[in-house]
C-alpha cells in the first residue's frame, strides 16, 4: 500500500478519498484499475479502502465502521459526530435485532439526510464526544442516553446491563446521565431503562429473564452469587433469593455447544450435573430458564419459584454466599476492568451471608 494512502487511512478511520489517491499519484484510470482488480474496495462514492482492510472488518461483522468513516469523510464537517446506533456499534454495545443500518450522526448546527445516512441536530457538549478508531463518536454514556430514548426499554436494559457487567460505567454514571438529559424528548423511557439495569447480568438472556421475574411480581434476586462450602467454591448462580435459598439459572445452548476452558461438550454436561448435585445437597433449590421458556412454559417457572421462595428449607445453612466480584465479569467482554480488580465505585456492595460450614 502506498505510504501516502496508508497515512490517509490512519487519518480517516481506515478509508481514503479520491483526492487522497490523486495526491498519491493515481489518476482516474489507475483508480478504476485498482478497483477492478480488487486491490481497492469502494465503500462509498469517492471513498475506498484496501482489500485486506475491508475483509478484516467483514470477518468481524464490522463493515459499518468503514461505512461510517466514509460518510464522515464525505461530509467533511468537524461538527458532525457519529451517534445513536452507529455509535452503539462502535462502542460494541449489544444491539437489538432490528437496529438501524443507517449511518447516524449528530451535529449541533444542521439536520441532513442522504443515501444511507442521517444527521440529527442536537446539542453536543465537548464532554459528550470521544474518538474511536480515528472517528468522532458520542461517548458511551451519551450514546446510551440517545438510544435509550428510541429503543425498546428491554433492548436498552440488555445493552446497559452488558456495559455495567464490564465495569465500563457504574449505576452512579447512569443516574448522572439520566439527570443531565431529563428534559429531552422521551427522556422518561431512557430513565426507566436505566432504573431497571443492574450490575450482574452477564448475557442478554439473563437480563430478559430477570426482567420477566420482576414483571411477574417476584422480589429482586441477587446476581452472580458465589456459593461456598467451607473454602470450596461450589458454583456461581446467575440469580439467588438468599433467605429462601432459591435460585434461577439462565441456560442457553452455548454452555454445551461451545464450552469454555477447552472442555468437550460431554465434560461440560458432566461438570454441570455435578455442580447441580452439590447445590441440591446444600438444600439450594431452583429453576433453569431457557430462552424458549420465557414464553408458554414461563407461568410454570414463576409458580415453582413462588413456591420455593415461600417455603425455605428448614435448619441452618451449611454454606455461605457472596456476590462474586461485585457482579462484574472476571473477563470483560469489551474493555473495562481487568480480571481480579476490585469493584468500581457505584457497584453494589458484596452480599455476604455468614453460615456454618
Amino acid at each position: 500500500m502506498d505510504p501516502l494512502l496508508t497515512a490517509a487511512m490512519a487519518r480517516h478511520g481506515d478509508v481514503f478519498a479520491t483526492a487522497d489517491a490523486r495526491a498519491a499519484g493515481h489518476d482516474r484510470h489507475a483508480i478504476a484499475a485498482e478497483v477492478r482488480t480488487g486491490a481497492w474496495h469502494p465503500v462509498r462514492y469517492g471513498v475506498y479502502t484496501d482489500h485486506d482492510t475491508w475483509w478484516a472488518y467483514a470477518a468481524k461483522g464490522e463493515t459499518h465502521h468503514l461505512e461510517a468513516a466514509a460518510v464522515v469523510l464525505r461530509l467533511g464537517r468537524t461538527g458532525s459526530v457519529l451517534s445513536h446506533s452507529s455509535a452503539a456499534r462502535l462502542h460494541g454495545l449489544v444491539l437489538p435485532a432490528d437496529v438501524s443500518t443507517e449511518v447516524e450522526l449528530t451535529d449541533a448546527e444542521q439536520f441532513r439526510r442522504g443515501r444511507g445516512y442521517r444527521v440529527r441536530r442536537a446539542s453536543l457538549p465537548p464532554e459528550d464526544v470521544t474518538t474511536i478508531g480515528g472517528l468522532p463518536v458520542t461517548t458511551l454514556a451519551r450514546t446510551l442516553a440517545d438510544v435509550g430514548r428510541e429503543w425498546d426499554v428491554v433492548d436498552t436494559v440488555v445493552a446497559v446491563d452488558d456495559v455495567l457487567a464490564d465495569g465500563r460505567l457504574t449505576p452512579a454514571d447512569l443516574t448522572a446521565t439520566a439527570l443531565r438529559h431529563r428534559h429531552w424528548p422521551r427522556a422518561g423511557r431512557m430513565a426507566r431503562a436505566f432504573g431497571l439495569a443492574r450490575v450482574g447480568a452477564h448475557s442478554p438472556h439473563e437480563t430478559r429473564t430477570r426482567l420477566a421475574f420482576v414483571a411477574a411480581g417476584l422480589p429482586e434476586p441477587v446476581l452472580q452469587v458465589a456459593v461456598y462450602r467451607g473454602r470450596r467454591l461450589v458454583g456461581v448462580l446467575d440469580m439467588l433469593w438468599v433467605e429462601p435459598a432459591a435460585f434461577a439459572e439462565g441456560d442457553g445452548r452455548v454452555k454445551v455447544s461451545e464450552p469454555w476452558n477447552g472442555r468437550t461438550p460431554a465434560e461440560a454436561v458432566w461438570a454441570e450435573k455435578c455442580r447441580h448435585d452439590d447445590l441440591v445437597d446444600l438444600d439450594l433449590r431452583g429453576v433453569r430458564v431457557k430462552p424458549a421458556d420465557l414464553f408458554d412454559p414461563f407461568p410454570a417457572k414463576i409458580a415453582r419459584l413462588r413456591h420455593l421462595i415461600a417455603n425455605p428449607p428448614p435448619g441452618p445453612r451449611r454454606y455461605r454466599v457472596e456476590q462474586r466480584n461485585g457482579g462484574l465479569r472476571l473477563r470483560p467482554r469489551v474493555g473495562g476492568t481487568a480480571e481480579g480488580t476490585s469493584v468500581r465505585p457505584g457497584s453494589p456492595a458484596p452480599v455476604s451471608q455468614d453460615a456454618r460450614s
